[in-house]
């Protein structure tokens, strides 16, 4: 698979996608239900699950395949890296699961890893062979990878007091002790702190970027903005409160990325769930509460 053309792998995603919600009752009340806080369509839900089988084929083309991305990757908003990277104050790039996010980490270590290398934030498998697999496929050159530890968030605090770039997809679950609770589509979900603390602390940029799949196999449109707003509190010390406003501007931002396509978003991911150790969000919204999604 790691050698077949593009189009003819998105046409295989779709038809596993159909198979998983075929398959899996679990998979398709979460995606239902995740969706529905949107308020995406019956068509949008209906593309969401080709996509999302789209994103698992193309796995072992980007992570096995030889030769450069680039090619495939156009770039909209790319000055906005060269103009922090000129600044030389380190740059954080937040990606939430939309398009083709794996994309954005190998196409930027191949356009400016040799001068400015990436270090990516994820969190290892439990099996051991497929662990292997990842760091194996994801330590390219330019491009260096942190566990989501306590180690690996010493190495990126590291990595931007050295002025270089780190990459991390800020809606996924973080531990037990690593996040807040704050609102995503109008219900309290689990969102780490690391993203805010990372540019609080070492007073980095911040940039947000996704890939956008193209039909029929045509490759990738890497999109680059800047935040609509800067997170809150600048010079203040890090509280419980000052933490939740800026887990909860970040979710704003990944929701205004996520709705420019939201048939290309993850559904399926258990954005919801409570981590182990982790207490139960202190109040609850409309949208979780069964009212209705709130947007």
């Amino acid at each position: 698979m790691a050698t077949w053309p593009l189009g003819r792998l998105h046409v295989v995603g779709s038809f596993l996608g159909w198979l998983t919600w075929a398959l899996s009752p679990a998979y398709r009340r979460r995606l239902r239900a995740n969706a529905g806080l949107a308020g995406l369509t019956a068509a949008q839900r209906r593309a969401a699950v080709a996509q999302a089988g789209c994103m698992a084929a193309e796995a072992p083309w980007l992570w096995l395949r030889d030769g450069a991305v680039s090619s495939y990757c156009r770039w909209q908003g790319a000055e906005l890296i060269e103009q922090a990277l000129a600044r030389g104050k380190g740059l954080v790039i937040l990606t939430p699961h939309l398009g083709c996010f794996e994309i954005t980490a190998r196409a930027f270590a191949e356009r400016w890893g040799p001068e400015h290398p990436l270090t990516v934030l994820y969190r290892p498998s439990r099996k051991a062979a497929l662990r292997e697999l990842e760091e194996t496929a994801r330590g390219r050159p330019g491009m260096a990878t942190a566990p989501a530890t306590l180690a690996g968030v010493r190495q990126m605090l590291r990595t931007l007091k050295q002025g270089q770039t780190v990459g991390l997809l800020p809606d996924q679950v973080p531990p037990h002790g690593m996040g807040v609770w704050a609102p995503f589509f109008g219900r309290e979900a689990y969102t780490m702190t690391l993203a805010a603390k990372l540019v609080r602390q070492t007073g980095a940029d911040w940039v947000l970027m996704w890939a956008e799949r193209l039909p029929r196999g045509q490759g990738f449109t890497l999109h680059v903005s800047a935040p609509t707003q800067p997170l809150p509190g600048a010079g203040e010390s890090d509280s419980e409160a000052l933490q939740q406003a800026c887990a909860r501007r970040i979710n704003e931002e990944m929701e205004r990325l996520i709705m420019q396509d939201p048939t290309q978003y993850l559904w399926g991911y258990h954005r919801y769930k409570k981590p182990r150790g982790a207490a139960a969000p202190a109040t609850t919204t409309a949208a979780s509460a069964g009212q209705g999604p709130t947007r």
